[in-house]
């Protein structure tokens, strides 16, 4: 019965891995197209992937030290040690399918996750320079109200980087 229940347990883990590829990649798209004002909930979503991913990533070490157990493996063995050990071949197939998978969906997540932070580097040091190069003089006023620097010029910044 264990190998069911660890099947099912690698089965919600994956679904977290492709909902958090799908939100790295939400944040992406965010960063790119300019809309940071949207950015924090992008970012609060991943954030609550990730606290979904750790809970599921308990629940399956669970799993797989009680089906070591029953196999008489070390409890504390990998998901890819006990894979080995597996006698029947059928669950040794969907175990290496579900790791195979896993590891993919980490290796697209780092991609993202890069990259996101590249773009998020872009966009500050962008609003960095356009800061600094403003470059006005705070001046200060006369009796009329009017500022000692007399370039009155106009200054837009687009801060949804």
């Amino acid at each position: 019965m264990g190998t069911h229940e660890l099947s099912a347990s690698l089965w919600r883990e994956r679904e977290l891995l492709e909902l958090l590829v799908f939100k790295l990649t939400e944040e992406q798209l965010l960063l790119t197209s300019g809309k940071a004002r949207w950015l924090q909930y992008a970012t609060q979503e991943v954030e609550q992937v990730m606290n979904k991913l750790r809970a599921a990533g308990l629940a399956r070490s669970i799993e797989v030290s009680s089906l070591a157990e029953d196999w008489g493996v070390d409890e504390n063995s990998t998901l890819r040690e006990l894979t080995i050990h597996s006698t029947d071949d059928t669950w040794r197939d969907i175990l290496t399918a579900h790791l195979v998978a896993m590891t993919e969906l980490t290796r697209e997540i780092q991609e993202l996750r890069d990259l996101n932070v590249q773009y998020l580097r872009v966009a500050i040091r962008s609003t960095q320079e356009a800061l600094a190069q403003d470059g006005s003089a705070s001046g200060t006023y006369d009796a009329k109200g009017v500022t000692e620097n007399s370039l009155a010029t106009a200054r837009m910044f687009d801060l949804n980087l």
